[in-house]
């Protein structure tokens, strides 16, 4: 399927949707019904499953994805996001929510680099990277454990110098097969 393709369909499917007022079963407010904010994965697999597995409708949550469920940089665009939802839209609960089979899990930065360069990005750019201060590999790299990933999200949320120490914050593991939830931290408790 070629992108032109693709934007087109999307483009014809939302003229029949807002059309047909199929929008009006969604409507709700900015503020989360269930006060909470959630950081997961991007991954395709979590995106009705995870919602349905936590009993989520639409208004319920403030949902922040990217790979992995990291917060990679304490003042990058994730940890900013997690505080607006606190401190402007009544969020009042932080859960980290990675996955097992996670695509960041082992990830390496050479073969993502390698692809890079097959479309076209050239050595020289990673070389002003380099020089720049920038270590693309470490950038790139995954994690190794996807439980010690969660706990160490949650540490930089928790311990944020913007963060009220009264915001639970808590980890956890969801199957992306079944939708289970196993919990890797309870923010009640820490």
């Amino acid at each position: 399927m070629n992108n032109s393709t693709l934007l087109n369909e999307i483009l014809t499917f939302n003229e029949n949707f807002v059309e047909n007022r199929e929008y009006e079963k969604y409507e709700t407010t900015k503020f989360p019904n269930k006060r909470m904010v959630i950081l997961t994965c991007m991954d395709t697999r979590l995106l009705e499953l995870l919602p349905k597995a936590l009993n989520l409708g639409n208004g319920d949550a403030k949902i922040i994805k990217d790979a992995g469920a990291l917060v990679s940089h304490p003042f990058g665009s994730v940890m900013r996001s997690i505080l607006i939802a606190l401190y402007q839209l009544k969020a009042q609960e932080v859960l980290v929510i990675a996955h097992h089979d996670c695509g960041m899990s082992g990830l390496k930065a050479e073969p993502v680099i390698e692809s890079m360069k097959e479309r076209g990005i050239s050595e020289e750019t990673f070389d002003t990277l380099t020089y720049s201060g920038i270590d693309i590999k470490k950038w790139l790299h995954g994690f190794d454990n996807v439980t010690d990933s969660v706990v160490h999200s949650v540490e930089i949320i928790k311990n944020h110098p913007l963060m009220s120490k009264d915001i639970p914050v808590h980890g956890l593991v969801i199957d992306p097969k079944t939708g289970k939830l196993d919990l890797v931290v309870d923010g009640y408790k820490n």
